[in-house]
């Protein structure tokens, strides 16, 4: 028999505390104990059956994360990061085995600010003691040769049975067996075919899983598939793979709730990792079958400090690096053919012409907007930056910390587009001119203000639509609404 992979650090360690907590108890104590403990469970009926350590084996799996490391804080309830899996996780760990993974999808992009924040989300999962973290989308993008040295530098779990370099080398591990209270899990991930790239190959999942499995027979007592599938390739790969015991996909645009598609259990857990998907593992000689849940990351879960920390020292990176909106995947795309003087003045030189506008917008949360950045630090943040500030990404625009100066604080040319032209010849329309009014959305989306509505908003900014403008005070916070 070959050599089982290589574990994930720090999953033997697994409950070490209470291990020795249970060793502590002299040996009448611990029979008592252990009949009490069996009294209890045999009354909860729908817990799961405890394993060969006596407590019951919980896999959590997250998934499309897409670059959400952490809630913005632009709205209440918004739900997800790192600090609230870490600290469900931790919960969880009082009462069961935890074994942890990921089913992909977990950087926003390929930029050089994506690779550094996806760098941040793999420590916070090793600080989870994630057993494997399976190639995405996202992840393949990022090429063989990073991802071999994500695994390499940063020790991290990443797997995939079906996803191979140019050569056709497998770019990850293609499999994992982990073993936690008393049951050897086989957990082997893929991805959908239409993600393939001229530098990644992607073997047909089904095939590829069934080709891996033949090396681990009879070393597993059950099997779990991280499936980075849209919902339809999902349902139809269950649907294909009886060896399977429980398949968890993404993306799929919402979590789907645990069922069974024959002897199947599937589900998914997707949206920004605000969501995850928990299975309880029955016993290997069990007849009872798998059971599960979604469980959202809402306000309900307190931030776990060893996340937080990690957060801290992300930012801490995001300063030292100062990234330009060239060097993230967030700047909108520019047309090749520029107008001429399509560049960014300032709102200094707005209120030039334009000073009853310009008088009612520094009594607005948008002449603040930089300074709401700095009371949660995150004004060295790229994905905050660009809308708390003026022209991010454009030509003359805000560039990082350190050059920006001036254009920090969300101004004219955010809503009515580069103004150099209109400067030069006031006859000259900025480019938002006609359609300033669907620029609110590019910030206020349905992700960072759900409560969103023009006329109410507008109310309460309205400008140029009369000699001496009404007073409109500051725009209500999101948390007001």
């Amino acid at each position: 028999m070959k050599n089982l992979p290589e574990q994930a650090p720090g999953l033997n360690d697994l409950n070490l505390t209470y291990f020795q907590n249970i060793m502590s108890i002299n040996v009448l104590q611990y029979g008592m104990f252990a009949l009490l403990l069996l009294t209890f469970l045999a009354g909860v009926g729908c817990r799961p059956k405890l394993g060969g350590d006596g407590r019951p084996l919980a896999v959590v799996v997250s998934g499309d994360t897409a670059g959400w490391i952490v809630p913005c804080g632009c709205a209440t309830n918004q739900s997800g990061g790192l600090p609230r899996r870490g600290a469900y996780i931790e919960r969880l760990r009082r009462e069961a085995s935890v074994v942890v993974f990921d089913a992909g999808g977990a950087p926003a992009g390929n930029s050089p600010y994506d690779r550094t924040k996806f760098e941040a989300i793999l420590v916070g999962e090793m600080l989870m003691d994630i057993a494997a973290h399976n190639v995405g989308a996202a992840e393949a993008q990022l090429g063989a040769d990073e991802l071999r040295r994500l695994a390499a530098i940063k020790n991290a779990p990443l797997i995939s049975a079906n996803v191979l370099d140019a050569a056709d080398r497998p770019v990850a591990e293609q499999l994992r067996i982990v073993e936690a209270a008393g049951r050897r899990l086989a957990v082997v991930g893929v991805l959908s075919r239409r993600y393939a790239t001229g530098q990644i190959h992607v073997k047909p999942p089904r095939q590829a899983i069934l080709e891996t499995l033949r090396q681990a027979a009879g070393r597993y007592d059950w099997l779990i598939v991280l499936a980075y599938l849209p919902e339809e390739e999902l349902r139809e790969l269950a649907e294909s793979l009886p060896e399977a015991d429980a398949i968890v996909g993404g993306p799929t645009g919402q979590p789907v709730p645990p069922r069974r598609i024959g002897p199947v259990f599937l589900t998914s857990a997707a949206n920004k990792g605000k969501f995850l998907a928990r299975l309880d593992v029955p016993h290997s000689d069990s007849s009872g079958g798998w059971t599960g849940s979604i469980v959202e990351l809402d306000e309900g879960y307190a931030d776990d400090p060893h996340q937080t920390a990690n957060i801290e020292e992300f930012r801490r990176e995001l300063a030292r690096r100062d990234f330009t909106p060239e060097q993230t995947s967030l700047a909108d795309p520019l047309p090749a053919n520029l107008p001429k003087n399509f560049a960014v003045a300032g709102t200094d030189a707005c209120q030039k012409c334009h000073e009853d506008d310009c008088s009612l917008w520094r009594k607005s949360k948008h002449a603040l907007a930089w300074n709401s950045l700095k009371q949660k630090g995150a004004w060295f943040d790229p994905d905050c930056q660009r809308c708390h500030t003026t022209g991010y990404g454009l030509p003359g625009g805000f560039a990082s910390v350190q050059s920006g100066g001036r254009l920090t604080d969300v101004g004219c040319e955010n809503c009515h587009g580069p103004s150099q032209g209109h400067v030069k010849d006031p006859k000259t329309f900025t480019a938002y001119y006609a359609r300033a009014k669907d620029r609110c959305v590019s910030c206020h989306d349905r992700e960072n203000s759900p409560k969103f509505n023009y006329d109410k908003y507008w109310a309460q900014i309205v400008h140029g639509e009369s000699p001496e403008p009404q007073d409109a005070g500051a725009v209500e916070n999101e948390k007001g609404d």
